[in-house]
This record gives C-alpha cells, structure tokens and sequence, in this order.
C-alpha cells in the first residue's frame, strides 16, 4: 500500500467513527441546545474532515463540510440557538459526507453529485440575512440517490477496529505466560514417552507460535510514525543555521515493536540534529567544494537478519579524524601515544564519549557534548548497537541495528554455580570450548586481566561467577567462552556450562533489583523455575573490558608483544609413519574429518568418497612421502581437508596430534620431496609438510591444466 492509500485509509477510518458519533451528538444536542461541550466536539470532527479532505482534492466533499462547519461555528460561538430546521439540515450534511466517503472508498473520488441545494440551505442557516452563494460550478452535476449510497456500508470500518493499548499490552503479557507454559509442557514432553501426548503438545507449540507472530503483528507499528517529524525538524534546524538540507526518507514502512518506536525517538532525533549540525556544510562551502548549494540528509530502514537496520546519512564534510583525535587528546580521554596508534574507527568512535564536542562554541543547537553519547546509550539499553563511518569530504553514515522487539526474544541460556541465565542471542557472537591442556593453558594473565588468544587477538575474559560476587568456579580441565559484543568491543563470558538457545519472554525485575546493572530482566524458564537476563553491557562496565584504562591497557600491552605474537604461527600437527611428526599451517586446513574405511571408493585409479554432496578425492601422505604406515587397518581413516580454487582434497595421515600456537626458533630449510623443511615446535623436531609439491606428485590436475605443464 502507498503512503497516499495508507492515507486515505485512515482518514476514512477517522471519518466513519466520527460520523457515527455526529448522529448520537446531534440526537442529544436538540435535547440541550446551549450544549457548548458537545458542539465543540461536532465542530472539530466537521473541522477535521473538510481540513484532511481539502489536503487530499477532495473538493465537493470539502464544500459540503466547509458549509456545515460554518453553521456550527456560529451555533458553538452562541450567536444561534440550534432549532429543528438547523438540526435536519445538519443530519442531511452528514448523510451526505456518509454517502461521499462511501464513494471515496469504492472510487478514490467523491463523487458526481450535486450537492449545491444542500451547500446553499446551510449557507442560508448560518447567515439568515445574507443571500444564499451560488453553487459552485464543480458541484452541479447529475443527481444523485443519498439511502442508495449509505446502504453500499463502509468496508474499511467492517474490516477495522481500534484497540486500547493497554488492552493491547494485556493480551501480549497473556501470550508470554501461554509461551512459558508451552515451553513447559515440551520440556515435560521429553521424559514421556506417550505419542498422544507428544502430538497435542507439538499441536500447541504451533498454534502457540502462530498466535504469538499475529499478536505481536498488532503491536507493531511503521517507523513512518517516528519519521513523520523529521521534514519540520530539519527544516528549522537548517534555517537555523544557514544551510540548505533535502531530506529523502526511505523504508517508511519498515514496521518495529511500539515499545522499540518509543524508545528510538530520542536517539534518532539526536542523530538527524548532529547530521544537519556538525555534517552538512553551508551552501557557500559547498559551492566552493564542487557540491550542490543544499545536502542531502537520507534516512533508510529495512529488516534484515532479524533486526531492524537504520541508516543515516549525509553527502556533508565528513568528520575531521585530525580534530577528533586532538580533542580526545585534550580532554583526557586517550594519551597521545594510544591516539596516534588507533586506527581511524577508533577514532570516529570517540564521538560516543559523553561529554565530547568538536563544536568552537555552545549554541542552542550544539556545543555541549550531549548527543552521540545519548544515541549509543539509549540504543544499547534496548539491545541495540550504534555504528559510525565517515568518508572525508563526502559525509558519514551512521548505521543502526535494533530488535524487532523486546517483549518475546531468542536468548541463549547458561549456567553457573548451579544458576542459570539468560543471554539475549543479539549479543552473542560466537561459543568457544576448551578442554584438557588447552584449558589449563589457553588463559593468559596480560596487566591484571586474564584473556584468551582467540584467531590471534586478544579477548579480555570475565568470569561470570566473580561478575556475580559468587566464589564456586568450574571444572579446571573445560572452560566454557561465550563470546560477547559490547559497547563496540568483544570479550568472552566464562560460564560453567552452556544449555540450548530458546525464546524468552522478558519480564521486567522488581525494584529490589533494578538497580543492579548486570541483569536486564528475569524470564521464566520450561520447568517453572526462574533465570534472569544478562545485561551483556552492564557486565563488561562493571568487569572494566569496555573502560578506557583498561582500552589503552590491553593495547599497549599488545603493542609491546606484536613482535612476538608475529613471530607465532598456528600450526596442525599430526603423524605420518611410526615417527613421522607433521606440521602444516592451520590456515591451509579446511576440516578435519574421520571417515571409515567402507565408504572409500575407488574411482579413475584413485581412492575417493562422497563427501558433502561432491567427490572427494583421497591422498595418502605415507604413500606419496615413502613412509610406512603405522594406522591400524581397521580403524577409520584420518583424513585433513584442504581447499584452493573451489577444489578440495584430502590428506590421509596416520593420527591428528595437535592444534597449537608456536613461536618457531630454529628452522632449517631444504629436504626430501614433499617437505619444505623442518623445525623445532614444542621443542621437538618436525616437518613442514609441502602441500603443493604433494598435490603437484599426486594429482597435477589439482591446480589445473596450466599447473600441470
């Protein structure tokens, strides 16, 4: 539907429920006709239908309204007593309006009737002195049949209804306590074993996700409602401060929760001020600057991923990186040696801190470094995250990802020290497992924190039972990572165990508890018990990953160590032969996979099997090197995944050792065929295995017909 049709639709819809009232007003009003209160109210519904029909050409339905509001200005205003006369030509004015939204509906026009006798009888009434005004030339047309008209009825006020939002929030707190209850009955489903019972309660987790999807389709409303003040907003703004800005909106329809459309009203209006403030220029620099005189502010929203994406973006000048950095540097809040050593993200981000401006002086506009902060707050305590980029010259973007809504949301439920917790799964990035000696291993002590080398970076770790005041940990032989997105920077939440992901329904904590920052709220979970929500954000606030000492810390720390840590390599190891120990860099290594000796086939002389709906063909390494396999013949294969160039292989061996992080001291180069050389790792002499010397002996195919001559 356009927004024109939406338009109409709801004007019509105004209209019905407003002329249905006239008919019960008027009714009363001959009863008490120095009824002020009342007429009031009929003088402002006729108002507001000739108004909205003159917006949309509604001419003739505009003229007939125009006539009516005229009489009841006067009857409003005292200086005419309502009599019967008034009151049935005002009865016939809303049977005509009647019969004209009724043609509006079902043509998009208001009809061809003439309509002047009407016009001139109420023009009449209202000024009894004074000749009645010819009819307009536009309303003289073919006669028309009003009980014809009206029994057509109003389609669009059959097929709508309007709802107390209270109603409303009632109903949705209901389908939470039949979601609990759903979950419940599905975990109980899981320890009978009576197949009656499990297909009434697979029936009821169906209708229960359906009636929740349509209930919350009532809760939803289009961001156009938000958007709607933004033409004045900048329009004053831009006057205020001497520029020319063209606003383009899209994605109006993009529909959100209205409990999310309340809470982003703020931070957007915030970021649309900052955007025709500090972005766009004046149309003299502009000009001066190759651009057209007036900006262009754009406004985009679309649904992607589950959340809601807003962009906001200006063809302005850009931030000033240079200027940024300096006044960060001023204030205090990096060192000039961390400053020039963050990259220019970083430094855009710095525009989030509170307090902080670029701006020369303070105006009624800007100046007083409240704004970004405000848009990054309020956004992250819905579950929101804020992203900003800028192109010099050329204007920034800020890039906003919210959720569809807060009331029912997938979260990811964890324990520690017997406890269970939720984690809304927005926040969550990915789960890592260590075990055995790279549990005991893995962590590191790095100023004070403990942190985790994961894929190379460092990932501060904040213990959840220490975050909670709890002393109990987990087993030291397995840790358990969540890894987290906060406030723009990633750490990992250990936990003594991880369950399964499931919906949630948010209930809000009670005062006792509002005013700890680590919960967001409390859910109740399958069995009856209840779990609170983790407030990823509070956590790492309270744990210090997200401050600015600990920033700079863990920064010059890995600044310290970049040497060393680029010295390390990762590496697989694994064994070729009774003493054959093998290395080969992680990153060549696609998956690593056991596959039994029954399903190898044999196919063009070579061995191969089915393998993720392709062929996979299969290279011994002992074969190809000329070593003797040490394998037991009846256990399943070791097989190592390498891919290039859209084809895969794979490398039998004899046994996987090991993954680990190396810092390689002795290398020695040269070798037999199929090895780059060799070098010491974890202090014991090993082999770089060649893969492309193996694949160049074994299958000169595998890197195509030029490879091969």
């Amino acid at each position: 539907m356009s927004g024109d049709d939406e338009l109409i639709k709801e004007f019509l819809l105004e209209s019905w429920e407003g002329l249905n009232q006239l008919d019960r007003d008027f009714v009363a009003l001959e009863k008490a006709p120095r009824d002020r209160e009342r007429l009031g109210r009929i003088f402002r519904c006729v108002h507001t239908i000739k108004g909205t029909s003159g917006f949309l050409a509604l001419g003739k339905l505009e003229a007939v309204a125009h006539a009516g509001e005229s009489l009841l200005s006067r009857l409003r205003d005292g200086d005419l007593v309502l009599d019967a006369e008034m009151t049935s030509s005002l009865l016939a004015m809303v049977d005509v309006i009647r019969a004209m939204l009724t043609e509006v509906e079902a043509s998009g026009s208001d009809g061809d009737g003439d309509h002047g006798s009407l016009v001139s009888k109420l023009h009449a009434l209202t000024n009894p002195s004074a000749p009645a005004p010819a009819p307009p030339a536009a309303e003289v047309a073919a006669p028309a049949e009003v009980e014809q008209a009206g029994a057509r009825g109003p389609s669009v006020s059959d097929t709508t209804i309007r709802v107390d939002v209270g109603l409303l929030d009632r109903v949705m707190n209901l389908v939470g306590e039949l979601v609990l209850a759903r979950n419940q009955i599905i975990q109980f489903g899981t320890t009978v074993k009576e197949p009656a019972f499990a297909n009434a309660s697979q029936r009821l987790n169906l209708l229960t996700t359906e009636l929740q999807e349509g209930v919350m389709k009532t809760r939803m409303q289009p961001i156009g409602n938000v958007w709607n003040k933004f033409p004045r907003v900048v329009r004053d703004l831009s006057h205020a401060c001497g520029k020319k800005v063209e606003l383009e909106l899209d994605g109006t329809e993009t529909e959100l929760d209205r409990t999310i459309i309340e809470a982003i009203k703020d931070p957007l209006t915030h970021a649309v001020r900052n955007a025709v403030d500090h972005g766009i220029e004046r149309p003299e620099v502009r000009l001066a600057a190759g651009k057209p005189a007036a900006g262009r502010l754009a406004l985009r929203a679309f649904h992607e991923g589950g959340q809601v994406n807003i962009e906001i973006r200006d063809d302005g000048a850009g931030l000033d990186v240079g200027r940024i950095r300096q006044r960060a540097i001023e204030r205090g809040i990096v060192t000039a040696d961390r400053a020039s050593r963050m990259t220019e993200r970083e430094i855009v981000h710095l525009v989030f801190q509170p307090g902080f401006s670029t701006a020369e002086k303070v105006t009624n506009v800007s100046g007083r470094g409240v704004g970004m902060d405000v848009v990054k707050t309020n956004i992250e305590k819905i579950g929101g995250t804020v992203d900003l980029s800028t192109r010099p010259g050329n204007g920034a973007t800020l890039k906003i990802k919210i959720p569809l809504t807060l009331a029912i949301i997938p979260a990811l439920v964890v324990t520690s020290t017997g406890e269970r917790y939720a984690i809304p799964q927005v926040n969550l990035l990915e789960l890592v497992r260590l075990e055995g000696e790279q549990a005991r291993r893995g962590i590191e002590r790095l100023h004070g924190t403990e942190v985790y080398r994961l894929r190379g970076n460092l990932l501060p770790l904040v213990f959840l039972s220490r975050a909670l005041g709890a002393t109990t940990a987990g087993a030291d032989d397995v840790v358990n990572i969540v890894v987290l997105q906060a406030d723009d920077r990633q750490f990992g939440l250990v936990v003594d165990g991880i369950s399964d992901t499931e919906e949630i329904v948010v209930k809000p904590l009670g005062k006792e508890l509002k005013s700890i920052t680590s919960f967001a709220g409390a859910t109740i979970m399958g069995d009856g018990r209840v779990a609170l929500i983790l407030d990823v954000l509070g956590i790492a606030q309270r744990a210090g990953v997200v401050s600015a000492s600990r920033e700079r810390a863990l920064g010059d720390k890995a600044t310290e160590q970049k040497a060393k840590v680029d010295d390390r390599e990762a590496l697989l190891l694994f064994r070729v032969g009774a003493s054959g120990r093998m290395a080969l860099p992680l990153s060549m290594v696609a998956r690593l996979e056991e596959v039994a000796r029954t399903d190898v086939e044999r196919a063009a002389g070579r061995d191969v099997v089915q393998y993720r709906e392709a062929i996979l063909p299969l290279v011994d390494l002992g074969r190809v090197l000329g070593v003797e396999s040490a394998s037991a013949l009846d256990g399943p294969l070791q097989v190592i995944v390498y891919s290039e160039g859209g084809r895969s292989v794979g490398f039998v061996v004899d046994q996987i050792l090991d993954a680990v992080e190396e810092t390689i001291t002795t290398r020695h180069r040269g070798g037999r065929d199929g090895v780059l050389g060799s070098a010491v790792v974890q202090g014991k002499v090993t082999d770089l295995l060649d893969v492309h010397g193996v694949l160049r002996r074994s299958d000169p195919s595998f890197f195509g017909s030029e490879e091969a001559a």
